[in-house]
């Protein structure tokens, strides 16, 4: 059996995002204070209302500041989102975040597993932890094949 843990708890850090709008849609902007707690350049799983799913972290255009340029429903959409749907600009339009507002990203396991929410509520995350060095290169070739 997984265990749950709660957005509050105390081993998950939360990251205030602000959702800007794009040409295409919307992204998460992470201020650069807190790039540490996310890997630039990778495809990470993202829970969104109790869905895993996959975003890319991208270096923002200028600064120091990182973004999340919207969340899909593979690892291969996520890399490549040209036909897939971006689960981020729903999730935004449905929760009524406006341009210029904030989105909290939790951290529940660095560099594998973080979670998004509006602010004022509370999530359950299953925790499992990511797979060995080894394992998670094996996965990523078999996606690139």
């Amino acid at each position: 059996m997984t265990d749950r843990i709660a957005s509050d708890h105390p081993s998950v850090e939360t990251v205030r995002s602000t959702c800007t709008e794009t040409a295409t849609g919307v992204k998460l902007e992470v201020p650069a204070d807190d790039r540490s707690a996310f890997p630039t350049d990778e495809v990470v799983r993202i829970v969104l209302e109790g869905t895993e799913r996959f975003a890319r972290v991208e270096r923002a255009l200028t600064g120091e500041d990182l973004a999340i340029p919207g969340i899909y429903d593979t690892p291969d959409l996520a890399r490549d989102p040209s036909g897939g749907t971006d689960r981020l600009a729903e999730w935004t339009a449905t929760q009524e975040v406006p341009a210029g507002g904030s989105v909290l990203i939790d951290v529940v396991e660095p560099e594998f597993l973080y979670g998004v929410r509006a602010p004022g509520e509370t999530t359950y995350y299953d925790a499992h932890e990511p797979p060995s060095g080894s394992l998670s290169e094996i996965a990523k070739n078999l996606e690139d094949q």
